[in-house]
């Protein structure tokens, strides 16, 4: 991330971490870096309230949305690729 921010033509901070997005407002604010020269990049619907937040604050957000022939593979993929993600989109998909 500090690599990106610092030499990136434009940076993309694709995450749901908390800590990573704290880390990083945190870099960037430090470095003068603008909030507009970087984004954050989120699966719409997972944490929504940080996007709310994010955006608000003037951070530009990109929201991934799955669609197409191709939706279920992919989603099954990145379940697989961590198992984890499973009890974490479950917590997140009523989160306000």
């Amino acid at each position: 991330m500090q690599f990106l921010l610092d030499r990136g033509a434009y940076p993309a901070i694709a995450t749901h971490d908390e800590n990573i997005i704290r880390r990083t407002e945190a870099y960037a604010a430090g470095r003068g870096i603008r909030r507009d020269a970087f984004e954050f990049q989120m699966l719409y619907g997972i944490r929504r309230d940080l996007q709310r937040r994010l955006a608000s604050e003037g951070y530009r957000l990109r929201l991934y949305v799955p669609f197409g022939k191709a939706w279920y593979p992919y989603y099954m993929r990145r379940l697989a690729e961590r198992p984890a993600n499973v009890l974490f989109i479950a917590r997140n998909l009523f989160r306000q």
